[in-house]
């Protein structure tokens, strides 16, 4: 059997960047470190980079979410970077959006274990919560699919003039390319390719930026929201 592997010292940007929170965020490491591994949500390789590349490549998102806003993390998995983003920014309402239950209990257990009350944890698939939940100013993701699909699944869930936030490597570009008509066809009114994480992370995380307009996910879109209002809305009425 292999030995596992462990994990390091958080570095001293992690103390910097968490601040009063930084012994929550050693507390998820350990987490994903143990229970992650244990469960399949993380790989055991991944253990030894957990902070460069996991908790600290997901914190330096703040830098660019607006403050007080709602924030919807499509297919948080592990809660990346969705728990990291909440343990940094307390002035956020942070829904984690997971498919699969063994992933959502990890969630939840997170989320009550580090006192997280300005977050919560719902299993389902985007395209399922559509028009049962409150329309967000914000969508993030992080390794969830490719561009023009992952799109599909995020921009219906923003309430008009919201932005998705992507967590992207190297083929942000070619991405962002290659899903310009999927996004426009989404409603998507400009995109960007942001740098961020100065003097915490090297290299800097890639966020993909994409804004919209006064009709997230267009008009196909728009008629199955108003569809799922209604049915909402006939439900509580019963």
């Amino acid at each position: 059997m292999t030995e596992a592997a462990e994990l390091p010292p958080a570095p001293d940007q992690a103390r910097e960047v968490f601040g009063d929170r930084f012994a929550d965020a050693v507390r998820y490491a350990e987490l994903l470190a143990e229970a992650g591994v244990q469960r399949g949500l993380i790989g055991p390789r991944e253990v030894p980079r957990l902070w460069e590349r996991h908790l600290l490549n997901c914190a330096v998102l703040s830098e660019v979410v607006p403050e007080g806003v709602t924030v919807c993390d499509v297919g948080s998995g592990a809660g990346l970077p969705g728990i990291p983003l909440a343990l940094v920014r307390e002035d956020l309402k942070i829904t984690l959006l997971e498919p699969l239950l063994r992933r959502t209990n990890f969630l939840t257990e997170v989320v009550e274990l580090l006192g997280l009350d300005h977050v919560t944890v719902i299993r389902g698939r985007a395209e399922e919560v559509m028009g049962k939940i409150t329309p967000v100013h914000v969508v993030t993701a992080r390794a969830v699919a490719p561009l023009d699909r992952l799109a599909t699944w995020g921009i219906p869930l923003l309430r008009p003039y919201g932005e998705m936030l992507a967590l992207k490597g190297d083929t942000a570009e070619e991405e962002l390319k290659s899903a310009a008509t999927a996004l426009s066809k989404l409603g998507a009114v400009e995109t960007s390719i942001l740098q961020v994480g100065e003097g915490v992370v090297d290299p800097l995380s890639t966020v993909v930026r994409v804004e919209v307009g006064e009709s997230p996910g267009g008009v196909r879109f728009a008629a199955k929201r108003a569809k799922a209002a209604r049915t909402g809305r006939a439900r509580r009425r019963r």
